[in-house]
């Protein structure tokens, strides 16, 4: 099947139609009734694609290449004021961090930081407790107690939470 256009092609200098009598009358018919058009196109697109199936993909020409990051640059010249003045930077850089390490600010600052965390993950879980002991589910549930011990068990909670 050829394709085709909805107008009559006319050469230039010739009356005759490019597109034959049959072509314009499948045209119509397909016009007429688009499901059957969608219904061509699909079944050309798997007869295309049926012979492509089988070829393996290939990532492409360069798909080897390990690219220019991996090739070695030249070895720059160096210059022993430059080396040497970095040298005593590092070295400075590095005093500074050894004594940073051991001071106290850094010290006290490390022990309020361990100190929240451990207060905070307190705080978190005596919530879940609470919630949980309220809901009757969980680690803190209190299934099986009396209704005065569930009470009590429940206001202890709150007063740990810090809540009301």
């Amino acid at each position: 099947m050829s394709l085709s256009f909805p107008c009559s092609l006319r050469t230039p200098n010739s009356s005759s139609s490019i597109i034959s009598h049959s072509t314009k009358e499948l045209l119509l018919y397909y016009r007429t009734n688009p499901i059957l058009l969608y219904w061509l196109l699909f079944i050309m697109s798997v007869l295309v694609s049926l012979p492509l199936e089988p070829l393996p993909l290939n990532a492409g020409i360069l798909s080897g290449f390990s690219g220019l990051e991996s090739v070695p640059g030249p070895q720059l010249p160096q210059i022993d004021f430059l080396k040497q003045w970095n040298d005593e930077n590092q070295k400075k850089y590095a005093e500074n961090d050894a004594r940073f390490k051991s001071s106290s600010v850094l010290k006290e600052l490390l022990e309020k930081s361990r100190l929240n965390k451990e207060r905070n993950q307190r705080e978190t879980q005596d919530k879940y407790c609470l919630r949980g002991a309220e809901w009757g589910v969980g680690d803190c549930s209190t299934q099986g107690m009396t209704q005065e011990d569930r009470d009590e068990f429940v206001s202890m909670l709150k007063k740990r939470a810090g809540g009301d």
